[in-house]
């Protein structure tokens, strides 16, 4: 596949791209993880759905890790 897309797009082209797709996939993970966490130390369950749509959906827990990591700036800067 990077073969294809060296032909296509040169080695810089590849390998931005193949970076890109890498880091897409370690933040969706990684958003996975946050979403599943319960908040109040595991005594609530988390929501099936959202997760639901997390998994089918793999942009969502991307962008609900980059809002969580805004949130969790602003309430250090406020404290």
């Amino acid at each position: 596949m990077l073969k294809s897309f060296y032909e296509h797009i040169g080695f810089f082209g590849s390998l931005f791209l193949s970076l890109f797709l890498f880091l897409f996939f370690v933040f969706w993970i990684a958003g996975l993880a946050g979403i599943t966490l319960p908040v109040d130390g595991g005594k609530a369950k988390f929501n099936k759905w959202q997760v639901l749509i997390a998994i089918l959906i793999p942009l969502y827990p991307v962008f609900w890790l980059i809002t969580d990591i805004v949130a969790q700036h602003r309430f250090m800067k406020n404290n």
